[in-house]
């Protein structure tokens, strides 16, 4: 039986970590570099970091900063912002990232994910969709949840799949930062249309809120930030709980 993962999200602006609420009021709350440090030591099962600027700055990811980062992490490591081009996914994944997210050049060129699942496997390619509900239906957005794409998420989900995507990062923009639960329609808009492992990511508050993304959304992968930086709960506590619930965690 496949293990649930979870995994804390880092959310990298300019120099350093920040965190906001529906992807907005960003307040910086740490460094990257002692972040994975400390996520090393707490039996996370992957880690996700994604540049949140840089496509909204047009500019490529960050080469050197991956390099030096993932020379530290330990875990798997996912990667996302910027990235443009087959060439990007190569040079990141030379720079020490496992896998790749991506979500506005998906939009814009779809085929960034087809020959990108085709050169370096769909194991590598994550596809992030950024989503909140409008008139009763959920929506996909680009450009760090500024733009609406006019997509719908289960639409998008189906799509992203049939070209070759391995995994999908699931998230709320409303529930992001909230600490008040994950959205489980969203999560489900999404598991009820793919047969690829999803990601929940955006609202988690408590454990509780974990299991219930698992148990009721059917995710293969718990995300979250807020929770693991502004209280005193842990990945490793979180597995604890689960596997006290009967979900199968890695050890």
């Amino acid at each position: 039986m496949l293990k649930t993962r979870v995994i804390p999200t880092l959310l990298w602006k300019d120099v350093g970590l920040i965190k906001g609420v529906g992807f907005n009021s960003w307040r910086r709350v740490d460094t990257v570099l002692p972040a994975i440090k400390v996520y090393n030591m707490r039996e996370v099962d992957e880690l996700i970091l994604l540049d949140i600027t840089s496509n909204q700055e047009n500019r490529e990811p960050d080469y050197e900063s991956i390099k030096e980062f993932s020379q530290e992490c330990f875990i798997p490591f996912t990667v996302g912002g910027g990235i443009k081009s087959i060439e990007n996914i190569k040079k990141l994944l030379r720079s020490g990232a496992d896998k790749v997210a991506i979500n506005t050049e998906a939009f814009n060129n779809i085929n960034v994910i087809k020959e990108g699942a085709k050169i370096f496997g769909s194991q590598c390619i994550v596809v992030s969709i950024d989503a909140r509900k409008e008139n009763g239906k959920y929506y996909c957005y680009s450009h760090s949840g500024t733009k609406c794409t006019g997509i719908e998420v289960s639409k998008w989900a189906k799509e992203v799949e049939s070209n070759g995507a391995g995994e999908i990062l699931i998230t709320s923009i409303e529930r992001d930062g909230t600490m008040e639960g994950y959205d489980i329609e969203l999560i489900k808009e999404v598991t009820d249309n793919v047969k690829i492992p999803v990601i929940a990511s955006g609202g988690a508050g408590n454990y509780e809120d974990l299991y219930m993304a698992i148990n009721e959304g059917k995710v293969s992968a718990v995300a979250a930030a807020s929770i693991f930086h502004f209280t005193e709960k842990t990945p490793r506590e979180a597995k604890i709980f689960l596997a006290s619930k009967g979900v199968p965690v890695r050890k």
